[in-house]
């Protein structure tokens, strides 16, 4: 390996430069970012939905990726790649799940607007309802939270998505969805609430609350 190729993988290597070198075609920058980048985008997308296997998690990272290779020069670096990685990949499994759920069932989706714009200056109440984060104590209890998620319809899935397992900002997360930071706060609080009531409809009593 050349010293080159060893400064490239080097972990401490910035994503800019990566970014830079990728967009000059370097394939050993390629494999480094995704050497990075694939743990990050395959523990998200794994657990976006109950109904999610590992070949599953395997085909939505692969079409993450390579809607990366084609895009990266969309990218401005007005959030962190991995932001906007991870906003690609929650893109490509809202694309896959719907794909299998119409495949199984059909039916339409029910949209809930997110965008705040007849909202402006009004901020709801912080939810009392605990987020997934707090909730994961085991498997069974993971399994649960998803299972709940995926009852959500799926504006209010994405921004909690973001939030707890992609460990976004407020900040990245209004970048992201165009939206005030107070808007997500809003809203994010207003998903909760309805995660809220449908965890309740599964989770045993005595494990929901708990924690």
């Amino acid at each position: 390996m050349s010293e080159r190729q060893v400064a490239i993988s080097d972990p401490g290597v910035a994503d800019s430069d990566l970014i830079a070198r990728c967009r000059a075609g370097e394939a050993e920058a390629w494999d480094a970012l995704f050497d990075k980048y694939y743990p990050v985008a395959a523990r998200f997308v794994f657990q976006l939905s109950a109904d999610f296997n590992h070949e599953d998690t395997e085909e939505i990272c692969q079409e993450t990726f390579l809607a990366v290779v084609r895009n990266l020069a969309s990218f401005q670096g007005k959030s962190s790649f991995q932001t906007w990685l991870l906003r690609v990949a929650a893109n490509k499994a809202l694309d896959f799940r719907g794909k299998s759920r119409t495949e199984k069932r059909g039916g339409s989706m029910v949209h809930f607007s997110l965008d705040g714009a007849h909202e402006q200056g009004k901020i709801d109440p912080r939810s009392q309802c605990p987020g997934p984060d707090t909730m994961l104590l085991n498997a069974e209890t993971s399994r649960l939270i998803r299972q709940s998620l995926d009852q959500l319809e799926d504006p209010c899935r994405e921004i909690i998505e973001m939030r707890y397992y992609g460990e976004l900002s407020y900040g990245e997360i209004a970048a992201e969805l165009r939206l005030n930071p107070k808007t997500v706060s809003s809203r994010l609080s207003k998903c909760l609430d309805r995660l809220c009531v449908i965890a309740k409809k599964i989770f045993p009593s005595e494990r929901l609350f708990a924690v």
